[in-house]
C-alpha cells in the first residue's frame, strides 16, 4: 500500500452544510478501516488535509467520490516517498 496526502479546497452553501453529517459517517468508515490515517479541515481556508493509503492514485478518488461533498471538492493527491511522525516510533523508555 502506498501512501498519500490529500489536499482538498472547498466553498460552503447550506446544500453542502445539510450533507456534512452523512460526509462524516463515511469518514468515520474509511478511519475505521484503516484506509484514513488522519483528517483535518481549516474553516479558515476553507481546505481539508487527509493522510491515505491506497494501491494508486485512481484508488483515492474513487474513495473520494462516494463522499457526498465530492462535488465540491478540488482535490490535489500526492505520493508519499517519506512520512515520519511520533505515532511511528517505538515509545521513550523509561527506567526505573
Amino acid at each position: 500500500m502506498n501512501k498519500y496526502q490529500v489536499t482538498i479546497r472547498f466553498e460552503m452553501n447550506e446544500e453542502f452544510m445539510s450533507l456534512v453529517p452523512e460526509h462524516r459517517a463515511y469518514i468515520n468508515t474509511l478511519i475505521q478501516k484503516n484506509i484514513i490515517e488522519y483528517y483535518a479541515v481549516s474553516m479558515e481556508s476553507y481546505r481539508v488535509w487527509i493522510l491515505m493509503q491506497a494501491e494508486n492514485k485512481q484508488a483515492i478518488i474513487d474513495y473520494l467520490a462516494e463522499s457526498p461533498l465530492f462535488r465540491w471538492w478540488k482535490v490535489e493527491i500526492d505520493q508519499l516517498f517519506v512520512y515520519d511522525s511520533l505515532h511511528y516510533r517505538l515509545p521513550e523508555l523509561t527506567l526505573n
